[in-house]
């Protein structure tokens, strides 16, 4: 089973990331690593920390179910943006390992599919 993230712009041929659960999890735990706080002491991924005792405008991405769930607004999308362009932009200056390779990857395409949405005004679905 695995997930996929694309524009709500009813064209098949935009621009979408997709993930198997494992890895799509792996990259949010490491996105909320970069954020300064750890992703299963979260409310709804196993731990009591509430999203309220967090700051970061990646909190639709990473507080989100996996599949299915509301679409992210375009507003929703441009505030993420320049976080996780900064973030990726940190993942580069890391020692190479393979995962974070997919992850700098991951985050890229992401990154391509924010800015569609953001550019067409359109939301973002998870499916």
């Amino acid at each position: 089973m695995g997930l996929t993230l694309f524009p709500g712009d009813g064209d098949n041929s935009s621009p979408d990331v997709s993930w198997s659960c494992i890895r799509f999890h792996a990259f949010r735990e490491r996105l909320a690593q970069s954020e300064g706080f750890s992703l299963p002491e979260m409310r709804g991924f196993g731990g009591d920390r509430s999203w309220s005792d967090v700051s970061t405008p990646l909190e639709p991405l990473l507080d989100h179910p996996d599949v299915g769930g509301d679409a992210l607004s375009a507003p929703d999308c441009a505030a993420m943006l320049p976080r996780l362009q900064a973030i990726t932009g940190e993942w580069l200056e890391e020692p190479d390992e393979p995962l974070l390779q997919q992850h700098i990857q991951d985050a890229q395409q992401l990154t391509v599919v924010l800015r569609f949405c953001v550019d067409k005004g359109v939301e973002l679905i998870f499916l």
